[in-house]
């Protein structure tokens, strides 16, 4: 039984009169423990899948499921704890609160899941020991380097000792030296301690390292369609439509007042 899976899953983006389909009838299935790729050009709908898959969307028709459940039916409520629980999510933009502390963005996973703060700290005191980070648990994070500020989204992600660690062009914004480091704690996660690891990127040599790599073209896995190039403002349709639907998610994760 596949740990994530996607049963013909569609997805449609509109903005005014302009409507798109970014996914179309889409089946995948990931194995707990793989470190799976998913590759495609701008516009293809690989951030799409992504996040359909890691719970921050929801298909128009279809399904996700998750350890053989569907989450069809799941309330918002229920969503957002399975991703709090099950899910780690690492982001280009690293989504940190800029006036807060290393550890204080890297345990709040555990304070919206009402964890006492003595607990919390020392898990978090522990993870950013592991990632070299010991000696910033008292840093802002606003004054922290662009590779700091990876190690600490990553701290985040491992929090909840989650099955899933999400990435979408995890190293983006770092220089080349810098997200060669980010890589390797990736894929430590995910061959020592069995993290299930899932990655959007559009760099040939990072995807080269995973176990398997998906690779989307027009809304279908590569094979299924033609891979024609897609106007650029679909592209930026989609781009907009995908990332506010991930930044209402990220908000929710990072509220302090959110469900707990």
């Amino acid at each position: 039984m596949a740990l994530l899976s996607s049963s013909a899953v569609s997805k449609v983006y509109k903005s005014g009169g302009t409507e798109f389909v970014a996914l179309d009838n889409v089946s995948v299935e990931i194995e707990k423990g793989e470190a799976v790729a998913i590759t495609g050009k701008s516009g293809s709908g690989k951030s799409t899948l992504m996040h359909l898959l890691a719970l921050l969307d929801e298909p128009d028709s279809g399904e996700i499921s998750l350890n053989g459940m569907s989450t069809k039916s799941m309330k918002s409520q229920k969503l957002s704890k399975v991703r709090n629980e099950t899910f780690g999510f690492v982001f280009q933009q690293f989504f940190l609160n800029p006036n807060e502390t290393v550890l204080e963005n890297t345990v709040l996973p555990l304070e919206i899941a009402g964890m006492p703060l003595a607990e919390r700290n020392k898990l978090g005191e522990e993870i950013l020991g592991q990632l070299g980070l010991g000696a910033k648990l008292q840093n802002k994070a606003v004054d922290l380097s662009g590779g700091q500020k990876q190690r600490v989204a990553i701290a985040r992600a491992l929090i909840n000792k989650p099955q899933v660690i999400f990435a979408d062009e995890p190293t983006g914004n770092l220089d080349s030296k810098t997200g060669k480091q980010v890589e390797e704690i990736l894929f430590d996660l995910n061959k020592n301690q069995g993290i299930t690891l899932v990655c959007v990127t559009h760099d040939p040599e990072f995807a080269a390292k995973f176990d398997r790599t998906i690779e989307v073209a027009d809304g279908r896995i590569s094979g299924q369609s033609n891979a024609s190039p897609v106007d650029e403002d679909i592209a930026a349709l989609i781009e907009r439509s995908v990332r506010d639907a991930v930044s209402r998610v990220v908000a929710e994760i990072l509220s302090k007042n959110g469900e707990k």
